[in-house]
């Protein structure tokens, strides 16, 4: 079943996207709560806008794909009190 994305009114220029990061987990498989400070980043999330894309290269990804970006990609911005991601599409290493 696919979650629906909420739209959001901010629209990134060029090869940009703008991606919502997948909540952290809390617990690990043993059933062990791991606190905020020794969570790590997450690497999956969720586009919820792209830009257009360069002259002779369209962007590939679209809203609503689900994608994985590397540890340190892109840049936290807050938008409508939502806490997301703003990182060049070359950043993103896999659709999932």
């Amino acid at each position: 079943m696919a979650k629906k994305v909420e739209a959001i009114n901010v629209t990134p220029l060029h090869d940009r996207v703008i991606v919502r990061p997948a909540k952290a987990e809390e617990k690990t498989a043993g059933g062990i709560i791991i606190p905020d400070t020794a969570k790590e980043k997450p690497q999956r999330g969720t586009v919820v806008a792209a830009g257009p894309g360069k002259k002779d290269e369209p962007v590939t990804v679209k809203v609503g794909d689900i994608v994985l970006y590397g540890k340190y990609a892109g840049t936290e911005i807050q938008i409508e009190g939502d806490d997301l991601l703003i990182m060049r599409e070359s950043d993103i290493l896999a659709i999932v």
